[in-house]
């Protein structure tokens, strides 16, 4: 891509904040309540510690090998030319694909509490569909325009968040916060297990790692800032909601727990204010996602993964890469019912971590990097696949078996390709400057 460097760190920021928020506080909170009680913003903090620790081999790897393709780059140059990083550039791609179908589910049905028709199928595929086309027509316009329009977005959303969480702190109610109810340890543990799949946007900025200005220093600072403020909003939001509500009442507001707890200090007009809150973050999470999507099957096809068409330049600004993930994005949300999907999304990525990890160990010589730091995030991270493993055991044994067809899948079509194509993968020799 050869648009100038334009994008600043709020707009990096903006970046991940964008996508962590906008898959998280909104998607999971009644889920991890169930789990971790009164205790959950413990679980919020637990699970942001260890996203630290994964934003530590991030910010090395993407400052040595700044890249378009984010942890697709991080790959081939920690495991070199072979199926299982092709498989796990699929799997990234893929992954991508099923998120974006689920944020745009989510902002359908919001948007369909404040619009005048009936919440069918049929209309939620019709705004799921209108918010795709319509980032995808930000993302074409370049960088620049979805840096400033996720700084717009996110400075909307989270401005709404914090009025929220802060005016809510007036009003709780702390026996709803008493430290003789929280739930077994083991209980908080696993509730963060989950609440860490509201931390797995921050990657997303290593994305844009071409277009920042000053990689060497944003790219770092955008990192660390954007997890260190998403731990900010869920733990004051999750006191809010605590302190508002009781936990049986979140139980059966689970779908909408936040506009819920607006209700008691917002009145009726809170639950219009959080569903446009959910609406912003929704919206934030996909523009983001999309950006991200769309350069790693940009980088994918640069380095000979896929067919030449998706590398191909149209109107000489974006690559058909971007309209191919929208439309398989679309094609998902009409054709798919999206029950557990997020699971197969969020362990997709998940495994991407585990693996980022595992090749930063192999490339720390060149990072400069701390060997104990990359451990301590390389065994956080399988744990807590581990965790998400074991609550689907519990609840969904479809799920997995999905999941693990789609890995088998990613693998099988990638020995199939390069048995196919004969193409040999490329790693950036000059230490990732742009070629």
């Amino acid at each position: 891509m050869t648009e100038s460097r334009s994008m600043g760190l709020w707009s990096a920021t903006s970046i991940g904040v964008g996508a962590m928020v906008g898959a998280g506080i909104f998607s999971i909170f009644g889920t991890a309540t169930r789990i971790s009680g009164n205790a959950v913003y413990i679980s919020f903090i637990i699970a942001g510690a260890i996203a630290l620790l994964s934003t530590y081999s991030y910010a090395k790897l993407g400052v040595r090998y700044p890249s378009a393709g984010g942890p697709v780059e991080f790959l081939i140059h920690g495991f070199g030319d072979g199926i299982p990083t092709g498989a796990l550039n699929l799997l990234l791609w893929t992954g991508y694909i099923f998120g974006l179908a689920l944020y745009a589910k989510g902002f359908a049905l919001y948007a369909l509490t404040l619009a005048p028709v009936d919440s069918t199928t049929l209309w939620t595929n019709i705004f799921a569909t209108a918010i795709i086309v319509i980032f995808t027509a930000v993302n074409f316009i370049g960088a620049k325009a979805v840096g400033k329009s996720e700084l717009f977005i996110v400075s909307i959303k989270v401005g709404i968040l914090l009025v929220f969480a802060v005016s809510g702190l007036f009003f709780i109610d702390s026996s709803n916060l008493s430290v003789a109810e929280f739930p077994s340890t083991s209980n908080i543990l696993f509730g963060a297990g989950i609440v860490f799949l509201a931390y797995q946007g921050f990657g997303l900025i290593t994305n844009a790692a071409e277009d920042m200005v000053d990689p060497q220093k944003t790219l770092p600072r955008a990192l660390y800032l954007s997890v260190i403020i998403v731990i900010c909003i869920y733990v004051l939001v999750s006191i809010t909601v605590l302190g508002n509500l009781s936990i049986s009442e979140i139980s059966t507001a689970q779908d909408y727990a936040l506009a819920a707890a607006a209700q008691p200090f917002l009145g009726n007009s809170g639950f219009t204010i959080m569903a446009i809150a959910a609406l912003f973050s929704t919206s934030s999470a996909i523009n983001a996602s999309l950006y991200g999507g769309a350069n790693v099957s940009y980088l994918i096809a640069k380095e000979g993964e896929l067919p030449v068409f998706f590398e191909r330049k149209v109107w000489n600004r974006s690559t058909e890469g971007l309209f191919i993930t929208s439309g398989l994005v679309i094609l998902c949300i009409n054709l798919l019912n999206l029950e557990g999907i997020s699971m197969i999304a969020s362990a997709s990525l998940l495994v991407i971590y585990v693996a980022v990890n595992a090749s930063h160990l192999r490339l720390v010589a060149e990072t400069g990097a701390k060997r104990y730091l990359i451990w301590a995030s390389l065994l956080s991270s399988i744990v807590f696949f581990g965790i998400l493993v074991y609550y689907e055991i519990l609840n969904s044994i479809t799920t997995l078996v999905v999941f693990a067809f789609i890995l088998a899948l990613c693998f099988i079509v990638e020995w199939a390709y390069r048995n196919y194509s004969n193409r040999i993968l490329k790693t950036r020799t000059n230490g990732g400057n742009k070629s």
